[in-house]
């Protein structure tokens, strides 16, 4: 038995008092509104009240427990109970080891403010190794799962980044500071209190669903943690829209781990500055040890494809710099290519950069010119560099002349079809004309020509420009071309607020829009920062876009800042494709169902249609629905391209899919015929 003076002795079994008594706490104290009841309450016996879901008090039954001549249950919260020393069985250490519900909620209450002010420094800092010492320090294990649920809420109602930081902390702390049990029962007080969560984050349900999938992911909470969470969950709590969003729209999508990882950015969510030195200390590494396997390994984990150019340039400028490292970066960039782990464009793209600067680094390197041209014609003669290069950097006055005449007959071109666009609101028209123009270098100046022409007009001609980017960067248009774009308008920022007084504000909700609709990754906001003059005024419309991203509901603002069409999201049109395919199977119209496509008004998401009606004619053993692609292929209202998108989504799917339907591949492989049968597939699928 204890002796009075072991104050801080806790037995086994009141640790398993404390543990059911916090429970009962964190239930009375979860949502704001419940404080004044537990107040008012709690002298009457707090065990005895609860909240309805207006958050009001009510006296409830006792559960058994008290009436005449009871036991009373495992523990009462009332602080009238007491022990009494004349009972025969009276031990005087028991008093100072009782545990009543004002403790017990004084400790809940310190755990909290403890934590609190650990998550918001961790938010600043970054400092995984802090978080793990101050909460060993609390000497609060049997709390932590408090600590799950307080991370999680208050990382929900901020950026993206903090979404990120708390979903490496959890795996980071998993096991070693807090037990999967612990991981598991945060993750279900926040699905209990999910309905309160969503009075003050709009978005709570599918903010949490994620944060499920990425712990499953990560391997920190089971997959069965779904099913038996389902089971404790009224049928009307948002918690199991919570599950079903996790389980249908982010652990069933294909590849959803990629997805769910790089969803709040990931592995990628690093600055430009940040990129430039791993890119500087792996090349540096590459010099020293020749391992042109182990570097092209790095390379690809820097999950930066689209700034592959740096990569590039940097090893280029070393090869010139130290003579001994020219053979093993044109070995490197050689390998790199021909793995496809840098493309032709980032290739060229580097090159071209570092043409740029010869005039700078010839004050370093006085032979850096004829450096330069000989790993040119080493690299061209090789195979993994785009001839073309040679003509850009020719200085041939004839050839200026000839490529100035072309490049003006292109805009000319170009104005005429985004005129033409602005009339016709037809996408596969304009997909067509810019491919029958075969000028894909041209494709950054299309860009700038379409904004700067949308720049003056109406609400409806920015929607239709930000809606066709969107679709010309599905299609054609690579993300280089929408830098490169973005880079040449701000660029001209200046000369175009003399025509157009707001054009900073419309140029900086372009570039926030492109991010939203994915045609621009985050990071490259940086990108394009780093890429413009010092005392460029393109510089503040860029800090601009970058708030606009970070604020909150920026995805439903951005979507709908010139009016957003309809303003449907993804989930809403998935929505629509689905019933409106399921009522053309039932023996619906076929001009209704063309119209309901039409209606959709989302020209580059149609590869949508083409995947769901392949899955459900699989499904239905009903063909009827590829008459549907038909008319609609054939009437234009889907492209070649998106038919082809649809057909690859499909394919890469199909291991999934042959789960629920056993001749999936065997269908599948009918329809690819049928579709090349009637030319609606791209050669190269």
């Amino acid at each position: 038995m204890a002796s009075p003076k072991d104050e801080g002795f806790l037995t086994e079994e009141q640790r398993e008092t404390l543990r059911i008594a916090a429970q009962k706490a964190e239930a009375l104290s979860s949502s704001p509104r419940s404080k004044a009841g537990l107040a008012e309450n709690h002298a009457k016996g707090a065990r005895n009240v609860r909240r309805t879901r207006s958050g009001k008090p009510v006296r409830v039954k006792k559960d058994g427990a008290g009436g005449k001549g009871p036991w009373g249950k495992l523990l009462d919260a009332d602080t009238d109970s007491c022990i009494d020393p004349n009972d025969p069985n009276y031990d005087s250490g028991e008093e100072s080891d009782q545990l009543d519900g004002s403790t017990i909620c004084n400790l809940v209450h310190d755990y909290k403010k403890s934590i609190t002010t650990i998550i918001k420094e961790y938010f600043s800092t970054g400092d995984v190794g802090l978080v793990a010492t101050d909460l060993r320090d609390l000497s609060s294990d049997e709390y932590h799962h408090f600590f799950v649920k307080k991370l999680v809420s208050m990382a929900m109602d901020r950026h993206a980044k903090q979404k990120e930081m708390a979903s490496v902390l959890l795996s980071t702390l998993y096991a070693d500071v807090i037990s999967s049990s612990q991981i598991s029962q945060g993750f279900l007080m926040l699905l209990e209190s999910v309905d309160d969560l969503a009075l003050d984050i709009l978005d709570a349900v599918d903010v949490l669903a994620l944060f499920i999938a990425r712990a499953v992911v990560d391997e920190i909470l089971p997959p069965a943690f779904l099913t038996k969470a389902k089971k404790t969950l009224p049928e009307s709590s948002k918690g199991l829209c919570v599950i079903q969003t996790a389980e249908k729209s982010y652990l069933s999508a294909p590849h959803h781990a990629e997805l769910v990882e790089r969803k709040w950015g990931g592995a990628t969510h690093i600055t430009v500055e940040e990129v430039k030195k791993k890119i500087a200390d792996l090349l540096r590494e590459y010099i020293e040890n020749g391992d042109a396997t182990e570097a092209c390994r790095c390379i690809r984990e820097l999950g930066v494809s689209f700034f592959h150019h740096e990569v590039v340039k940097r090893a280029l400028i070393l090869a010139v710099e130290i003579h001994t490292a020219e053979p093993l970066m044109l070995k490197l960039l050689k390998k790199a290519s021909e793995e496809f782990l840098i493309s032709p464009s980032q290739m060229t793209k580097g090159f071209s950069r570092l043409n740029e600067s010869l005039d700078d680094l010839s004050l370093d390197v006085p032979a850096a010119k004829s450096m330069y041209e000989n790993i040119v014609n080493i690299a061209i003669s090789d195979g993994w560099l785009d001839p073309s290069l040679l003509k850009s950097n020719g200085a041939d006055e004839e050839y200026k002349d000839e490529a100035y005449d072309r490049l003006k007959k292109y805009k000319e071109e170009a104005v005429n079809i985004i005129r033409e666009y602005f009339l016709s609101d037809d996408i596969p028209e304009l997909i067509r004309s810019l491919e029958d123009l075969g000028a894909a270098k041209y494709n950054p100046i299309f860009i700038k020509k379409l904004i700067t022409l949308a720049l003056d007009r109406k609400n409806r001609e920015k929607e239709m420009a930000s809606a066709l980017l969107s679709a010309l960067s599905m299609e054609i248009f690579s993300r280089d071309d929408v830098v490169d774009g973005f880079v040449m308008l701000l660029e001209s920022t200046e000369d175009t607020a003399l025509d157009i007084l707001n054009a900073s504000k419309e140029l900086a909700l372009f570039l926030a829009r492109a991010v939203i609709d994915d045609v621009l990754a985050p990071l490259n906001l940086e990108e394009i920062n780093s890429m413009l003059p010092q005392n460029c005024r393109g510089r503040e419309t860029v800090q601009m876009a970058r708030s606009l991203v970070s604020a909150r509901h920026a995805g439903e603002r951005l979507l709908r800042c010139w009016g957003g069409g309809i303003g449907w999201t993804v989930e809403d049109a998935k929505d629509k494709i689905i019933k409106l395919l399921e009522e053309y199977e039932s023996g619906g119209d076929i001009r209704e169902a063309r119209q309901c496509i039409r209606d959709l008004a989302m020209p580059f998401f149609i590869h949508e249609v083409v995947k769901k009606a392949l899955i459900m004619a699989m499904e239905k053993k009903n063909d009827r629905i590829l008459g549907l692609l038909q008319e609609c292929f054939s009437e234009g209202l889907i492209t070649v391209y998106q038919m082809t998108k649809g057909f690859a989504r499909v394919k890469d799917g199909i291991d999934d899919i042959a789960l629920d339907i056993p001749n999936a591949v065997e269908k599948f492989q009918e329809y690819v015929e049928h579709a090349r049968k009637h030319g609606w597939l791209l050669p190269s699928f």
